[in-house]
Formats: C-alpha cells, sequence, structure tokens
C-alpha cells in the first residue's frame, strides 16, 4: 500500500521558490504525437476545471498569467509546457494538463480526454510526478481517484493539493484532508499502487501550503537531472499558450 504522507501548513513569511519564479512559456500541444521531446524532467498539474489549477500554478511561480483559465471550462484541450531553470539550461518542465469532469462538454470529446490522459499518465518516460488539485470542499471524486489507476504502472508519485482551504475552518479542513487521505489509500491499494502519495491543504488565496508545495517539486526535479544535460534553447513558440480549465 502506498504510504501517504502530510505536509504542514506554511508559516509566515512565505518564501516563494526561485525556480519556479523562473518559470516561462515553451510550448502547447494537443496529442501525444506532437508532445515535445526535451530530456527534461516533467511535473504535471492535473484536476477536474474550477478546481483552482491555473490559480495554483501561478501563485507557485509567483506570476499573474502564466496559465489561463478557459472563460468556458472543459471546453479547450490543449496541453501547456513552461520551462524552469536557467534560460541556456533548464531544469525542467511543468505541465498543464487540461482539465475534465466538466458537465457542458460532449461525452465523446470526455472519453477522448480520459484515454488520452490515461496513455499520458501511464507511457510519458520524463514524467516525474503529479500534482493533483481538488476543491478541500468537495473532496475527491471518483475521475480523481481513477488516475491512480492509469499511474499505478508507471510508479510515479502523486501529491495532491485541496485547493480553496481557506474557505474551511481548522476543524473542517482536517476531517476534509483524513477523508482523501482515506480514499487514496483505499485506492491505491485496489489498483497496485505503490509509488508515494502525499497530500496536503492549499490555499492560493492565503498562501497556505506554498512552501510545503513549492520544495517538493523542487525536489523531484532534482532527483531527476539529466546526468550531462546539453544546453537547451526553450525560446518559445510564436503560438501563446492555450488556455486552460481550472
Amino acid at each position: 500500500m502506498a504510504n501517504i504522507g502530510n505536509s504542514s501548513r506554511s508559516v509566515s513569511p512565505v518564501r516563494f521558490s526561485p525556480l519556479l519564479h523562473s518559470a516561462r512559456f515553451m510550448v502547447t500541444s494537443s496529442a501525444m504525437d506532437n508532445l515535445p521531446h526535451t530530456g527534461l524532467p516533467e511535473i504535471a498539474f492535473v484536476g477536474r476545471s474550477n478546481a483552482g489549477k491555473s490559480t495554483a500554478i501561478n501563485t507557485l511561480c509567483q506570476q499573474r498569467q502564466l496559465a489561463f483559465a478557459s472563460k468556458t471550462p472543459g471546453r479547450t484541450q490543449h496541453i501547456n509546457f513552461f520551462a524552469v531553470g536557467p534560460k541556456d539550461k533548464p531544469s525542467g518542465l511543468l505541465v498543464d494538463l487540461p482539465g475534465y469532469g466538466y458537465a457542458a462538454v460532449a461525452k465523446t470529446d470526455k472519453k477522448r480526454w480520459q484515454l488520452f490522459l490515461a496513455q499520458y499518465l501511464a507511457e510519458r518516460g520524463p514524467l516525474v510526478g503529479l500534482i493533483l488539485l481538488a476543491d478541500s470542499r468537495l473532496g475527491l471524486t471518483e475521475i480523481d481517484l481513477s488516475l491512480l489507476q492509469f499511474m499505478a504502472p508507471a510508479s510515479v508519485p502523486l501529491h495532491v493539493l485541496l485547493t480553496k482551504s481557506d474557505k474551511l475552518n481548522r476543524q473542517e479542513g482536517q476531517r476534509a484532508a483524513q477523508a482523501a487521505r482515506d480514499q487514496l489509500a483505499q485506492h491505491a491499494q485496489a489498483v497496485g499502487m505503490t509509488a508515494p502519495i502525499s497530500l496536503q491543504l492549499f490555499s492560493a488565496t492565503k498562501h497556505t501550503g506554498i512552501e510545503a508545495a513549492s520544495q517538493l517539486i523542487e525536489s523531484w526535479l532534482a532527483e531527476h537531472q539529466p546526468l550531462a544535460a546539453a544546453p537547451h534553447d526553450d525560446t518559445p513558440d510564436t503560438a501563446a499558450p492555450a488556455e486552460g480549465q481550472g
């Protein structure tokens, strides 16, 4: 069974990550066959539409408009890649995956995206960690938990951010975290996932959990640096990042 850890709340003043602050748009993709091949480790962000994914990415990176939320959640199905680290020798990529579970999206589109997501999580070699965002007031859904089944064969670690925790009082936050932890443990055992799973409360508004999340992301990237990384030009494509859903 996966060992589900718990990241503690941040204390003031919050120390933001210079590495994440260096994030800049690199490329956007819409299918597995045109994803970039850089040799750099990737950390992907995923979650239901309106879970606060774009806001969390922007807050962690101290940038207002790095990740964009679509005006119509669930409509845009693009993957945005952001490079972090020195421009001539990036340390890794942050990957903003489209949101899922929005009711207004056609069933065929939902199915197509679920299949793509399953393939990405199971087969994407550079993926070294997944950040799953879920509204702390709503908890984890069946779609959220289904990601564990996709990830199990690849042994990719999972970290859950229970967003919008400022909307809960202390006791409500503790209950929400414990309920999610129990769900994850049960589902991880059922699908045979042995990779590390951790969880924390997060609030972009109150800056709760920013340090813990940033440190984990940095550690994932540091553990998977290429032995002899060649200089890489991450000059952005002419296209702007596609709008996300979160």
